[in-house]
């Protein structure tokens, strides 16, 4: 299966979208930006992948042939996620 990087992680942009709320889902949109710039440090799906699980939103297991992020974008990565709220 894919993992569609916009919307894995924030159920709620969808939600707005499909409500019509426009607006709403815009804003959700821009404060995302940085997240979504972020989620393409390394090859796709390995940063989604970790920032899921950074969220507890899954396991931190992978299967082949997907490896870990790499530490200095695990800081890369987190720091998009909490400028954005995602992490407390």
């Amino acid at each position: 299966g894919a993992v569609v990087v916009g919307l894995t992680h924030v159920p709620e942009l969808c939600v707005a979208a499909i409500a019509g709320e426009a607006k709403k889902a815009m804003e959700i949109q821009r404060r995302l930006m940085p997240v979504h710039k972020h989620l393409f440090v390394e090859a796709n799906p390995i940063p989604v992948k970790w920032a899921m699980a950074r969220m507890g939103l899954m396991g931190p297991a992978l299967r082949l042939p997907m490896t870990p992020l790499a530490q200095a974008n695990e800081a890369v990565v987190e720091g998009a996620l909490r400028a954005a709220g995602l992490l407390g």
